[in-house]
């Protein structure tokens, strides 16, 4: 899965998505999209409260391209099936709503 990981990665770089990986992205359709595949597995980590993993003061993403391929990890991770628009989708209401990358 490592590996399936870091090819994904690797292509979105090698793609110029990490330039600004919600520039493209709808918000409100990455909302939906967020809702339905990431709030129940973000809540049972984080005991019930799913939007910690993006506020906690140790969080991992600092950049927008990690929030690129944290995105593309998860979503290879769990076999959500996202296209790339839509990670683009994702990435931009996770921007809009807690990470404010310019």
């Amino acid at each position: 899965m490592k590996t399936l990981t870091a090819l994904f990665c690797g292509a979105l770089l090698a793609s110029g998505a990490h330039a600004a990986p919600f520039a493209k992205g709808d918000p409100r359709t990455g909302k939906s999209l967020h809702d339905k595949a990431c709030i129940s597995c973000h809540a049972n980590m984080f005991g019930g409260d799913g939007s910690k993993i993006y506020t906690r003061a140790d969080r991992k993403v600092k950049t927008a391209q990690q929030l690129a391929a944290r995105i593309s990890a998860c979503n290879a991770n769990t076999g959500t099936g996202w296209f790339p628009e839509d990670e683009a989708h994702v990435a931009a209401y996770l921007n809009q709503q807690y990470y404010k990358f310019k």
